[in-house]
C-alpha cells in the first residue's frame, strides 16, 4: 500500500479537503514533479545535486527505475528477431541505466551519510533489489537468447570478455536451475540480502551506541592532546556537561589503546569493540551469521559446490580452497612464530610495569608501543604532525602529478552529501577533464568504519564518452578547537591506498560500464 501511496503523492493525485474543484483540476492536469535523482543533471559534469536531493527521494526513485527496467527486459525478451550481440547483450548492457544511476548514488550516500530513512530504505530495497536482480538472471527466456549468442557469436576483444562476463553471471546466478530449485535459490538470494543488511545496521548501531565516558582529567592528562580533544568535542555532542568520551571509531579507539596507561580502561575499549553485535540484545549479529552461513551453503550445493568456499573461489584467481590452504600455509608457521617472539617480548615488558597477569588482547597496541620507543626510539605520535590531513592530500595528488601528469583542480561550488567532503575536478596532462573525485575524511556516526571507493558514476564509452565521478571515504580523527586533523603514519598510508582505487576508476577506458571499475 505505502508504495502505491508514494506513486499518488509524486502524481500529485490525492486531495486536500480544502482544495476547491477548479484547483483539483489544475492539479490534476500539471505535469508531476520529476523525482531529482532521476532527472538529467544540469550540473557541472553531470555531478549530483545533492542540494535539491532528500533522503525520502531514493525510495520513489528506486521504485520508479525498476518499473522502467522491467518495461526493457520484457522489450529484450519479446523481441522476434534471431538474438545477436547486439540486439540480446548490448541491449542488456544498456537496459537499467536509470536503476544503476539510483544504486550508486544511494549505497555511496548511504555508506557515508545514513540517516534514519536512508536505513529503512536500504532494509526496504535489499530483498526488493535481490528479487528483481533474480526475475532477470533467472528469466528462463531471457537466459536463452543469451546462451545462443554465446554459442554463435562471432565477436572478439571487448565485446567477446563482455559476452563471457554476461553469460558467466548468468550461469552463475542459477540461470540453468530447474523448478523447485530456481525457485528456492529466489528464497535464498532474497533472504541474504536481507540478513546482509540487518547485520550492518547492527554493526553500526552498536558501534555509535558505545561511550568510555571519563571524568578524571589524571585520567587523560598523558593521552595524546589531540585525541583528548577530539574526545572532548564528543562528550559535548552527545549532551554531557564536562569530560571525555572515548568511542570505537577508529580514530578514538586505536590511539586510545595505543597510549592509556589504565589496563581496566583499555579493558573495556577493547572488549566494546570485539563484541559488537554479540551482546544477547537486540542488535545481536549471532543468529544472523548462522543463518547466513546456512543459506549460503545451501545456495553452493544448489549450484554443484560442496561449500560457499568453493563456490566463491570458483570464479577467483585462487579457484579452490585447497590453493588457499596451501598458499596460507607457506605463511602460517613464520608467521605464528614471529607472534609468539612479538608477545614474549611485551609480556616481559608488562611484568617490568608491576602487572601479574597473563598478557591479553587489550594490552596488544600499548605495549608495541613500548617496545618500539626502547628498542628504535619511536613515538607515532610524534610523527602526526608531519600528517596533517590535508598536507597527506598534496602529497598524494603530488605523487600523482609526477606519476601520470594529473593535476587537481578544487570544486568549491559543488555541492556534497556532507559539509566535509572536498570535490576536485581530475585534469590530464594536457589539461582535459578526466573525471571528478569527492574525498569524504572525517569519522562520524552516519558513517560506516573503514575506508572504501566507491563509483557514483562509472566511465564508460557506447554512445559517446563518459567520465567517471568517484569518491573516497575515510575515517580521520577531525579537527578540533585545539588544531587540525594528523593522521598517524598508518592512517597516511591509507589515503595513499585507497586513492590508488579512485586512480583505477578515473583511468577507466572501456567501452561497456559493467567491465569498468575497481
Amino acid at each position: 500500500m505505502k508504495k502505491y501511496l508514494i506513486l499518488l503523492l509524486a502524481t500529485g493525485t490525492i486531495l486536500s479537503c480544502s482544495e476547491t474543484k477548479e484547483e483539483a483540476m489544475v492539479q490534476e492536469t500539471s505535469p508531476a514533479v520529476e523525482n531529482p535523482i532521476l532527472a538529467e543533471w544540469n550540473t557541472p559534469f553531470g555531478m549530483p545535486p545533492f542540494d535539491i536531493i532528500n533522503s525520502d527521494d531514493y525510495l520513489p526513485a528506486f521504485e520508479e527505475a525498476i518499473a522502467l527496467h522491467d518495461e526493457e527486459i520484457v522489450t529484450i525478451v519479446q523481441n522476434t528477431e534471431e538474438p545477436t550481440f547486439e540486439n540480446t547483450v548490448v541491449a542488456l548492457e544498456q537496459a537499467g541505466s536509470s536503476l544503476t544511476k539510483v544504486a550508486n548514488l544511494f549505497f555511496a550516500v548511504e555508506a557515508a551519510n545514513t540517516d534514519e530513512v536512508l536505513k529503512e530504505t536500504a532494509n526496504q530495497m535489499a530483498p526488493v533489489l535481490s528479487s528483481h536482480s533474480d526475475n532477470i538472471k533467472l528469466n528462463a527466456e531471457l537466459f536463452a537468447k543469451i546462451k545462443i549468442v554465446y554459442e554463435t557469436a562471432d565477436v572478439t576483444g571487448e565485446d567477446k570478455r563482455l559476452l563471457n562476463e554476461t553469460y558467466k553471471s548468468f550461469v552463475r546466478s542459477g540461470a540453468e536451475l530447474q523448478g523447485a530449485d530456481k525457485d528456492r535459490m529466489r528464497e535464498i538470494n532474497g533472504r541474504l540480502a536481507s540478513l546482509a543488511q540487518g547485520f550492518g545496521n547492527n554493526l553500526l548501531d552498536e558501534t555509535n551506541s558505545f561511550e568510555l565516558y571519563i571524568t578524571d582529567d589524571k585520567e587523560v592528562s598523558y593521552l595524546p592532546k589531540n585525541l583528548v580533544a577530539v574526545a572532548a568535542d564528543e562528550a559535548k555532542a552527545r549532551g554531557h556537561e564536562n569530560g571525555w568520551v572515548f568511542t570505537l571509531q577508529r580514530p578514538s579507539i586505536n590511539p586510545f589503546l595505543q597510549s592509556c596507561t589504565n589496563r581496566d580502561y583499555r579493558k573495556i575499549m577493547f572488549d566494546g569493540y570485539m563484541m559488537r553485535g554479540d551482546n544477547d540484545n537486540e542488535k545481536d549479529n549471532k543468529v544472523i551469521i548462522e543463518e547466513m552461513v546456512s543459506l549460503r551453503t545451501e545456495r553452493a550445493h544448489l549450484m554443484g559446490y560442496e561449500s560457499h568456499a568453493q563456490f566463491v573461489l570458483s570464479d577467483n584467481m585462487a579457484e579452490t580452497p585447497e590453493a588457499v590452504y596451501s598458499f596460507m600455509d607457506q605463511l602460517w608457521t613464520p608467521a605464528l612464530n614471529m607472534a609468539k617472539d612479538e608477545r614474549l617480548a611485551m609480556a616481559e615488558m608488562m611484568k617490568k610495569d608491576g602487572i601479574d597477569a597473563g598478557f591479553e588482547g587489550w594490552d596488544w597496541r600499548y605495549y608495541v608501543e613500548k617496545v618500539r620507543a626502547e628498542r628504535y626510539g619511536f613515538n607515532e605520535e610524534e610523527t602526526r604532525p608531519y600528517f596533517e590531513f590535508t598536507a597527506v592530500r598534496e602529497g598524494v595528488f603530488m605523487l600523482a602529478n609526477n606519476l601520470f601528469g594529473l593535476t587537481f583542480k578544487e570544486l568549491s561550488d559543488a555541492t556534497k552529501w556532507h559539509p566535509d567532503q572536498q570535490v576536485f575536478e581530475v585534469l590530464e596532462a594536457d589539461g582535459s577533464h578526466l573525471g571528478v573525485v569527492y574525498m569524504d575524511f572525517f569519522a562520524r556516526e552516519s558513517k560506516r568504519g573503514g575506508a572504501w571507493m566507491n563509483e557514483v558514476r562509472a566511465q564508460s564509452n557506447v554512445n559517446g564518452m563518459v567520465t567517471p565521478i568517484v569518491t573516497n571515504n575515510f575515517n580521520f580523527p577531525p579537527s578540533t578547537s585545539e588544531g587540525p586533523s594528523l593522521l598517524s603514519f598508518s592512517e597516511a598510508q591509507t589515503l595513499f591506498h585507497e586513492f590508488g582505487h579512485a586512480l583505477h576508476g578515473l583511468f577507466s577506458n572501456v567501452k561497456y560500464e559493467s567491465l569498468a571499475g575497481t
